[in-house]
């Protein structure tokens, strides 16, 4: 795995989308892009093999506190779509 150097973070596209509005459905569609699966699969990889610097460990922790968040805003969404 190869470490690319990219200035925005794994969790801005997330900040981006929360920040633009949303509807129930959008929320239950949002998926990240193919360079933030890459950059987030990249973080997770060296955590398990090597280490992180502080800003990336701080940068795997945020996203994984904002999906967490998704997930929980994805399920709400579905009872308000039915």
């Amino acid at each position: 795995m190869t470490t690319s150097v990219n200035t925005t973070k794994v969790y801005d596209e997330i900040i981006e989308f929360i920040a633009a509005g949303t509807t129930p459905q959008s929320v239950i569609d949002f998926k990240l892009s193919d360079a933030a699966k890459d950059r987030l699969e990249d973080l997770v990889y060296r955590a398990k093999t090597e280490s992180l610097t502080g800003s990336e460990q701080q940068e795997l922790d945020r996203f994984l506190t904002l999906e967490h968040i998704m997930r929980l805003a994805k399920a709400k969404a579905r009872t308000y779509i039915r």
